[in-house]
């Protein structure tokens, strides 16, 4: 639990929204792949599930007109990973080149909680992409990329870790995820599908979700600092990771299909960027959280472990 004494400023935002201005003041497209696809003039579509709470609000950029949402290069279908009907519908319908799958529920703590539905969306729902493209007969055309996540090393057993480090995940989610991973490959090697695999540490951008850690803490700092905010919990805070920037993310993600696809060689992929660098230890001490002058006060240690992977 984090409570404020006295806030000046905070050197971790500083140098996050410098990093990030500094590194992409020239690029023209966004931060998400959807985006860069579309900036590369290749039309997408998209998935979403329905729900009363519906909010695009994060690509509603790439609408030809947002207000309306008249269409660009993008279109969105009603879908859902846990829908093998729907897929089969979708992908029949638009016959895609090439299909990523980004889907996921990817809180680490939460799978915990949830931790049927994460197997359902991040492990079975992969499976049931992947028979979609086989139903419909598209084996071999597409070319389909799989998210994965450093989570599947877990307790990692090397470090750094490389493509063959083994693999020990320590929460339902690196679980699924692993289980994906191997489907991905089985169906490689079966079917013959041009299938890759891209192992992805943590990524940050402006778009990251409110619940992941770094912007839990300065979106937590900024309430503080306008009283909106007494104090917030963190959990594991002797966690270390790998950061990098989204886009970056984005365009290898890319990459890898292209480079793969012109050699006709799928493979497993591992990315981390700026190791080293943006090495990360212990959320509360000078490592992560440094600040100018006083921020914190320690009421006590960090909450729900979640078996040394969650925050």
């Amino acid at each position: 639990m984090l409570c404020p004494t006295y806030l000046s400023s905070v050197r971790l935002i500083y140098s996050y929204v410098s990093y990030i201005a500094h590194k992409h003041a020239r690029c023209n497209y966004k931060i998400t792949m959807v985006s860069f696809i579309c900036y590369i003039q290749i039309y997408v579509h998209g998935i979403v599930r329905r729900s009363s709470s519906f909010n695009t609000g994060r690509i509603e950029h790439l609408y030809k007109d947002p207000q309306t949402h008249t269409e660009g290069n993008m279109k969105l279908h009603y879908g859902d990973l846990t829908d093998s009907t729907c897929l089969v519908k979708i992908i029949n319908e638009v016959k895609p080149s090439e299909i990523y799958n980004l889907g996921a529920q990817s809180h680490v703590k939460v799978s915990f909680d949830l931790a049927e539905y994460t197997a359902d969306v991040d492990g079975i729902g992969t499976l049931r992409l992947l028979d979609a493209i086989k139903t419909c007969g598209l084996t071999n055309s597409v070319r389909f990329y799989q998210a994965s996540t450093s989570e599947l090393y877990g307790k990692v057993q090397e470090i750094p870790q490389k493509e063959t480090t083994p693999f020990y995940p320590r929460s339902p989610y690196g679980a699924a995820k692993l289980y994906a991973f191997w489907i991905v490959i089985n169906f490689r090697e079966a079917y013959n599908l041009f299938a890759v695999n891209g192992i992805l540490f943590n990524h940050e951008s402006p778009r990251r979700g409110a619940n992941f850690v770094t912007r839990k803490i300065s979106r937590s700092v900024a309430k503080i600092h306008l009283g909106q905010l007494d104090c917030f919990s963190l959990g594991n805070l002797d966690a270390k990771r790998d950061w990098g920037h989204a886009r970056d993310y984005v365009e290898v993600g890319y990459g890898w299909v292209v480079q793969a696809a012109e050699n006709r060689i799928p493979h497993t992929f591992i990315h981390s960027f700026l190791q080293g660098e943006y090495v990360f230890v212990d959320h509360l001490q000078q490592k992560y959280l440094i600040c100018m002058q006083s921020l914190v006060n320690v009421c006590q240690e960090g909450v729900d472990r979640c078996w040394d992977t969650a925050y």
